[in-house]
């Protein structure tokens, strides 16, 4: 059985290292990287092990870009120290994963459940596992907002806002449509709740759609004035703190 450990911390590499011969005398450990860059590297120019000891935290970034880069044929046993880190996706074709610090026992089990798929010739679909990663690590934003219209009350979906303002005591929420309801939360909260994509805080009054933005205007050497669709009947002023953030935000 021909094993490749990738750890970027020597210290827990030479433990796995020492590990792997105590629960799989037939292994044989071809060699250990530590970084997306050397792995893909020694993917591309050695014959593919029989299985891989992963990583998922390198100090060049998250494991998972090592198959963006490169086909990998062989079955992989994770490991990492989060264990909230999207643990069910790493179930996808019974790919196992460990939590650190690794326990003998549970490194002796990964094998046997390696030798089992391993047997059967049954190889991860990687696409599926990256795909479920991507479903689970994504952000959850805020989808509506329940505000009280008259004696009713209504659901307010995100993309029918226009722009947040806070006004005397209260913050409000206004749509396209020029219609304006009370929400009962801060702008700095709000903030948390928004796709930053498509939402910007540029004052403290302010949080802006990028699709309320009529025009722009310079209005200090720093500051920018803007026009909102529709019309916020006041001045609308980013603040200068937020200028040079707020003009890589218009140009991603």
């Amino acid at each position: 059985m021909r094993v490749l450990i990738v750890e970027d911390e020597i210290a827990a590499a030479n433990r796995l290292r020492k590990m792997v011969a105590e629960v799989a005398s037939d292994a044989q450990i071809l060699d250990v990287t530590d970084s997306i860059s050397s792995t893909v590297k020694w993917l591309k120019t050695n014959p593919s092990p029989d299985l891989i000891l992963l990583d998922i935290h390198l100090a060049d970034g998250p494991s998972f870009k090592i198959f963006e880069e490169i086909e990998v044929s062989a079955p992989v046993i994770f490991t990492t120290a989060f264990d909230q880190y999207a643990i069910q996706a790493f179930k996808v074709n019974s790919i196992d994963y460990l939590l650190k610090p690794i326990k003998k026992e549970e490194l002796e089990q990964s094998f046997a459940k390696f030798r089992g798929l391993f047997g059967g010739k049954i190889l991860p679909n990687y696409n599926e596992l990256l795909k479920a990663i991507a479903e689970q690590t994504k952000p959850q934003y805020r989808q509506r907002f329940l505000v009280n219209y008259a004696d009713k009350l209504r659901a307010i979906e995100v993309p029918e806002i226009a722009y947040f303002m806070a006004h005397e005591k209260g913050v409000f929420l206004t749509t396209h449509e020029g219609k304006s309801y009370a929400v009962d939360l801060t702008l700095e909260k709000l903030e948390n709740d928004l796709d930053p994509s498509t939402f910007f805080h540029i004052n403290r009054k302010f949080i802006i759609c990028i699709k309320a933005i009529g025009a722009m205007h310079t209005y200090s050497k720093s500051r920018v004035k803007l026009d909102l669709k529709p019309d916020a009947k006041t001045e609308v002023i980013v603040s200068s703190e937020r200028a040079g953030e707020f003009k890589r935000w218009l140009d991603r």
